[in-house]
């Protein structure tokens, strides 16, 4: 049987901005507990009181103060890259062979000077390219097989020190400033010191300003 404070952990992990609250003691717990009591209810099987989730709320652990070790990182990480004029098309794994990938990776390398990003998953492979390329990598893909498209792309590159895949927060930092700011991510690819988010080009601008503030 699920305990009050089991129910109140559970649904507090899945609002991640008041748990951030919570763990930076900026919240008003009453009003928490008189928010949650119905859903601790549901959870619990019983008729519980507003004392009982104010007092699990209480005792809940702070484990959410990551603030310095994302800052130490975020400080050293103020090298934003951005691209414009992508486009994103997306195949299933089942038709995206080898040799396609091989060839997208020669025509993107032609002069250097093209953005490129493949990620497979495990059903379905998305190629991220100049819109330079749009024709040629459609023809490689064939029509067919592709299942969605997307244009009107630019991307934002967030270079960032060795120690960020060690530090917890650091991405959620970064997406939840624009998630306050009502930007829309349509993509994110990352490699072991690049985080590189892809949205519309209309968002750019905004986006851009955004990131440079995130300390």
């Amino acid at each position: 049987m699920t305990t009050v404070a089991s129910a109140v952990e559970q649904i507090i992990q899945k609002l991640p901005y008041i748990e951030e609250a919570l763990g930076k003691e900026i919240i008003n717990l009453s009003a928490l507990a008189r928010l949650i009591l119905p859903e601790v209810r549901e959870l619990t099987y019983k008729n519980v009181q507003e004392g009982a989730v104010l007092m699990a709320l209480k005792r809940m652990p702070k484990t959410i103060n990551i603030s310095n070790g994302i800052k130490d990182v975020l400080e050293k990480s103020h090298d934003l890259v951005t691209r414009s004029n992508l486009v994103e098309f997306t195949t299933l794994n089942s038709s995206f062979t080898t040799d396609k990938h091989r060839k997208i990776i020669e025509e993107a390398g032609r002069t250097g000077r093209y953005f490129l990003t493949i990620t497979q998953g495990m059903f379905e492979t998305t190629v991220i390219v100049s819109l330079e390329l749009k024709k040629i990598i459609e023809k490689i893909l064939e029509r067919k097989n592709i299942v969605s498209y997307f244009d009107d792309l630019s991307s934002i590159t967030v270079r960032l020190p060795g120690k960020t895949v060690l530090t917890p927060g650091v991405y959620y930092s970064i997406l939840k400033s624009l998630a306050w700011g009502g930007i829309n991510v349509v993509e994110v690819v990352s490699t072991f010191s690049e985080f590189t988010i892809i949205l519309k080009d209309k968002e750019v601008e905004r986006a851009f300003s955004l990131l440079k503030k995130i300390s």
